[in-house]
């Protein structure tokens, strides 16, 4: 069946561009996943057909992504795809998973624009050309919504009302900053460019596909179209009390992955490793069973030490691109220099805390000292972020 498709392999990235084997480029692909979706899937890319048709003519593709149903769902696809030349079928062994499928089928895709929807004809097809239509005004990213104007869901019961509703306002608490910026984070109804995408290697898990883009990728415009969601013809739905825990679990790892590659993540990690070396030498130096210099002057080389480790560890990792704007040994040495002055402060308000703590404050002198760094952390990295290592402006 020449509908029938190789399915991608390898890690989950999209390529900035289409393979060439893949044939010439589109602007929309749009992702239809499926399981035991035989009596839906013949109406729905009928229908597809005819308004994609009138909106983009011969510039799109259908793409049928099937985990190798049991009621051959991808048979009955490929044979639409002998005589309609924009549908192919992907027909995934060994491989489950809604999001991987849908991700498979981005892969395989040749348009400049990617999108998804079910299968299932609870999306109402003719969304598509009101998404369509977002994007062609500029927009990184066009969503189906259930909850502005336009939008519901239909008949669903009060539990399923409160569960949605439920999970949306986890995920705004877990993941604030991506939630936060659509109204149905849940929808599984979308479009967006490609580029926004292209090279970031995508990690879902679940069926909440869009939050993981959202994450992850480079949106800048969002624009949303509401839609009522209607309830399911034919089939049995696939909605479980496992899918609610994937979906938790997803925004845990992307709230770990967005706080991983944030710089303030990134500065706080290399000043705990500080604070080792610090604390370190402060107890050989200090400790009356060891050394027994004066506390003030023992903290006074622990906390130089420290700074010097501090420096060297985020001119090469935290602040790498805005080091990598200014190279040179020079360079570096001014960046130093003004990270000791603007740590060496710092050290000023640290020992002044330090010995309050101790002294007027009779606490513990290791912990009265972890005090008086943690005081003063947020101080050397705003300062430094905004007067040290601030990239270069060109034109």
């Amino acid at each position: 069946m020449k509908a029938l498709i190789d399915t991608p392999k390898g890690s989950l990235d999209i390529p900035a561009a289409p393979r060439s084997e893949l044939g010439p480029a589109v602007k929309l692909s749009l992702v239809i996943p499926t399981f035991n979706e035989s009596k839906n899937v013949g109406p729905l890319l009928e229908t597809l057909t005819r308004l994609l048709d009138a909106e983009l003519g011969e510039a799109y593709e259908l793409i049928v992504v099937d985990d190798d149903s049991p009621d051959k769902t991808w048979e009955l696809a490929a044979q639409i795809g002998e005589s309609n030349p924009r549908v192919r079928v992907l027909r995934r062994q060994g491989e489950r998973g809604l999001s991987t499928a849908v991700i498979r089928g981005w892969q395989a895709a040749r348009g400049e624009v990617l999108a998804v929807m079910d299968a299932d004809l609870q999306h109402p097809p003719e969304v598509n050309v009101g998404l369509w239509r977002e994007i062609e005004r500029g927009a990184d990213l066009a969503l189906g919504s259930r909850h502005i104007e336009g939008g519901g869901v239909s008949d669903w019961s009060m539990l399923r009302r409160m569960l949605s509703r439920g999970a949306q306002m986890l995920g705004l608490v877990i993941l604030p900053g991506v939630l936060s910026r659509v109204s149905d984070p849940m929808s599984g109804y979308f479009m967006f460019r490609r580029s926004a995408i292209a090279g970031v290697t995508l990690d879902p898990l679940g069926y909440k596909i869009l939050i993981e883009v959202l994450g992850r990728g480079r949106i800048k415009w969002v624009a949303e179209v509401g839609y009522v969601f209607r309830e399911r013809v034919a089939g049995e739905s696939k909605v479980s009390s496992r899918l609610y825990i994937d979906y938790l679990r997803h925004l845990v790892r992307l709230r770990l992955a967005t706080l991983s590659e944030s710089r303030l993540f990134h500065f706080l990690a290399v000043g705990a490793s500080g604070v080792l070396v610090d604390m370190g030498l402060l107890y050989l130096l200090s400790d009356p069973h060891r050394l027994g210099y004066p506390l003030t002057r023992s903290k006074l080389v622990a906390a130089e030490v420290a700074i010097i480790w501090n420096f060297l560890l985020n001119d090469a990792w935290t602040f790498r691109a805005a080091a990598n704007h200014q190279p040179g040994i020079k360079a570096k040495l001014r960046r130093f220099i003004g990270f000791n002055a603007i740590c060496g402060i710092g050290l000023g308000i640290n020992v002044g805390l330090l010995n309050l703590f101790f002294n007027a404050g009779h606490m513990n002198r290791y912990l009265a000292n972890l005090l008086a760094i943690a005081a003063v952390t947020g101080w050397n990295y705003f300062l430094n972020r905004t007067l040290n290592w601030a990239p270069i402006k060109t034109d």
